[in-house]
């Protein structure tokens, strides 16, 4: 980081506005959308969860996790691989004149990553739904922010990072946020085992017009969340907000077509479902592929998520309670192997071409 860029104000006012969209797809985003498909009883336990990790990780983030997700004090150190440092802790070195790329001040991509630490184990709620006590959930989010999030933050978007020295392409998220959320409550499912009374009592969505708003919310607020992760109000950020909306829109119709074929009927249920699994799926690949293999990757991340969630997870037997990793596993894994097919240097000059 360095204070000799000068301040641009249109990407600072840019960057305050995803910031706040990225906040809203947790809360009320996902506190909607996953409260309208837990069981009523289980409703508030969702929403408080999710508001939450909203307060615990902002803390945690700001005292010392911005450091080890993008500080730089282990330069040099075979620790780099695995951490930034404590050189930022507290946000040491960092003051209001202190300017990063874009123009943008620090302390405001110290707040839209923090969003991004937010939403993350926010995202695991899914899986393990309606089964661990708010003791539990709250150590469980607070030990793998530390040791899993900020280590893999670091690994993909930190000056050092061996992942991104090795030329890994993740624009908003989709390994660092999906993938990584998707695996973890994937295998806190299967750890944790299954629903009491799974597959003997009843465990429908008890209000869809709360999960559908919930979606609504989300599929707003991921505008924030890839074309901000441009860093600026530019020709970027205006190409990450179109292939956005293209795949969302994409995955929604092939979701609810899959779902159409498959079993009869179309469902409300199904169309939300399917414009999450679109916005995962394009999340890595927002800022490196134009329009067409957007909508490619819509289509096709539609269908294989309805997949993992319909056929897969039914045949394996595991409780991902709200398919965590049938959306956000399998749809950021495809969406960051569309990356590489797909990234072209028309779209962003760091994009290698297939």
């Amino acid at each position: 980081m360095t204070t000799a860029i000068s301040l641009n104000s249109g990407n600072t006012a840019w960057l305050i506005m995803a910031t706040v969209l990225v906040l809203m797809m947790t809360i009320p985003g996902i506190a909607l959308f996953y409260g309208g498909l837990v069981r009523r009883k289980n409703m508030l336990s969702v929403i408080m969860q999710s508001l939450s990790i909203v307060a615990v990780i902002s803390i945690i983030w700001v005292v010392f996790g911005y450091s080890l997700a993008f500080g730089s004090g282990f330069d040099g150190n075979l620790f780099r691989y695995g951490i930034g440092g404590f050189d930022k802790v507290m946000l040491k070195g960092i003051s209001l004149d202190t300017i990063t790329t874009g123009g943008i001040p620090e302390l405001l991509f110290v707040m839209f990553q923090c969003m991004f630490a937010v939403i993350t184990p926010a995202l695991i709620l899914g899986a393990f739904a309606e089964r661990v006590k708010f003791s539990g959930f709250l150590m469980f989010t607070i030990l793998w922010s530390v040791f899993v999030y900020m280590p893999m933050a670091h690994w993909v978007w930190g000056v050092g990072g061996w992942l991104r020295d090795l030329g890994a392409l993740d624009f908003a998220g989709g390994t660092v946020i999906h993938i990584l959320s998707g695996v973890s409550g994937l295998v806190a499912c299967i750890m944790l085992g299954k629903r009491s009374g799974k597959g003997v009592v009843p465990m429908l969505p008890h209000h869809l017009p709360m999960t559908v708003l919930g979606a609504a919310l989300l599929w707003f607020g991921w505008f924030g969340f890839n074309a901000g992760s441009a860093l600026g109000a530019n020709g970027l950020a205006a190409g990450a907000f179109v292939v956005t909306q293209a795949a969302a829109a994409a995955a929604t119709l092939s979701w609810v077509g899959a779902e159409w074929l498959v079993n009869g009927h179309p469902t409300m249920l199904g169309a939300a479902s399917g414009c999450i699994a679109g916005l995962v799926a394009i999340t890595p690949a927002a800022g490196f592929v134009t329009v067409v293999p957007a909508v490619l990757i819509g289509l096709i991340g539609g269908v294989l998520c309805f997949a993992a969630v319909a056929i897969v997870k039914a045949k394996l037997g595991y409780d991902d309670a709200l398919d965590a990793f049938g959306v956000h596993g399998v749809g950021g894994t495809w969406g960051a192997l569309a990356t590489g097919l797909w990234a072209t240097k028309t779209a962003n000059s760091a994009g290698a071409d297939g």
